[in-house]
């Protein structure tokens, strides 16, 4: 008796060990195996609930345009790209309903926006293409609106009332990136970080690798053939994360990291410290002759004639073939290219791979004003792995993720848990 009293105390004792281990023991330990719980929305017909999958625009597919939204309690939202509905799946990752956007009426809005995050017990919705973001409740009843006058590329809750904003604008002569908060109660506005950077006359070539035609009855063409040079702002804008109520501004370019509170002070600023990669003279001059003869054969847009196409291909073809003679220095590789964070507020900074598959991050901790601690990389023997805020989320020490399944008949989507293991 006395020795099972004692087996049963250390048995506790190490699965109180094992479930104080942190996300960073793991972290460190290498490579971190991500296993699918097989428990985790098994009752799923896939085929029906992501039938959205096979959607196409212009004959493009829309299926891995679909993202994921964690709410409070563990339930999911999925968002699909051009639709007016989202689907609800429990804690247990089973679907439960379609829902759209309704107003007091009962009746759904024809255009619903992605849902991009959850304040004050309702969702918020990035922006239509007048600025309205759409605030409902988790039932999908409207609540009220907010309006931005500039276009959005991320936006995250940083508290009760306060939205997080990456914003853009496009000036005469300039483009301006910024980070806003955005409060959610009066839709006031403060900016915390900007930048700005030229903008050249549609009709004039002024960047290398940024090609633009004007088309006679009127409409454009407008091309970029090189990685991480748009002449669109920033070409890498920056990254936000809220950390211990705090905000993240990251700049991928730069590898610059500012810490400020949920007012907007600045409270702290870093610099990432590891080894910038370039892109070549010679790998850009490969990238740029690919492109030349692509552009040989391509008929641009569907609606000039034969003649005017001509014209158009070899205005862009001259640009280009000069461009390919201007090239004479490596382009540098933002630092980043995504952050995410875990669910022990940490933020794992994902390298640009090198390679396909690879997915190598480094784990910045919060605490000492920020600092980096390990390297590491996710595998899984299961999935394609899409390395992404957008796909993948930390709950309570798992990965929730929308993800396509390795080796499987019809659609490949799954919406799968992650059990998070190290070698």
């Amino acid at each position: 008796m006395q020795q099972r009293i004692i087996y049963t105390a250390i048995l506790l004792f190490f699965i109180q060990l094992t479930n104080a281990q942190s996300l960073v023991d793991i972290y460190k330990k290498g490579t971190v195996k991500l296993i699918p719980d097989t428990e985790y929305a098994n009752n799923n017909d896939w085929n029906e609930v992501f039938k959205t999958y096979y959607d196409t625009i212009y004959n493009k597919p829309m299926g891995d345009r679909k993202s994921i939204i964690m709410m409070p309690n563990g339930s999911l939202i999925i968002n699909h790209a051009y639709r007016n509905f989202y689907s609800k799946f429990d804690v247990n990752g089973n679907f439960i309903e379609e829902f759209g956007i309704t107003d007091s009426s009962g009746k759904r809005f024809k255009k619903a926006n992605n849902i991009v995050g959850v304040i004050n017990n309702n969702f918020f919705t990035g922006l239509d293409n007048m600025g309205v973001m759409q605030c409902m409740d988790f039932d999908g009843h409207y609540k009220k609106k907010l309006v931005l006058d500039y276009m959005t590329r991320d936006m995250i809750p940083v508290s009760d009332h306060k939205i997080a904003v990456v914003g853009w604008v496009i000036w005469k002569t300039k483009f301006r990136d910024f980070v806003a908060i955005v409060d959610y109660n009066t839709n006031e506005q403060k900016v915390i970080w900007e930048k700005f950077t030229d903008r050249c006359e549609s009709n004039n070539h002024c960047d290398l690798f940024n090609y633009r035609y004007t088309f006679k009855k009127g409409g454009s063409f407008s091309m970029n053939t090189m990685p991480f040079t748009k002449n669109i702002g920033m070409s890498s804008p920056p990254k936000i994360a809220c950390v211990n109520n705090q905000i993240i501004v990251a700049i991928p370019t730069t590898g610059e990291i500012f810490t400020y509170s949920i007012d907007g002070k600045l409270l702290n600023s870093d610099k990432i410290t590891w080894a910038t990669n370039y892109i070549s003279v010679e790998e850009q001059k490969e990238i740029q002759q690919k492109a030349i003869d692509k552009c040989l054969n391509t008929h641009l847009v569907p609606w000039i004639s034969e003649e005017e196409g001509k014209i158009a291909r070899e205005t862009l073809l001259n640009m280009m073939k000069e461009d390919l003679s201007k090239i004479k220095d490596p382009i540098p590789i933002p630092v980043f290219s995504h952050i995410i964070k875990d669910s022990d507020e940490n933020l794992l900074f994902f390298e640009i791979p090198k390679e396909e598959g690879m997915n190598k991050f480094n784990v910045w901790i919060y605490k000492n004003d920020g600092k980096f601690v390990c390297q590491s990389s996710f595998q899984c023997d299961d999935y394609e792995l899409n390395i992404n805020p957008s796909k993948m989320v930390f709950y309570k020490g798992y990965i929730y993720a929308l993800q396509k399944l390795k080796n499987t008949n019809g659609n490949p989507l799954r919406l799968v848990r992650f059990k998070i293991a190290g070698n």
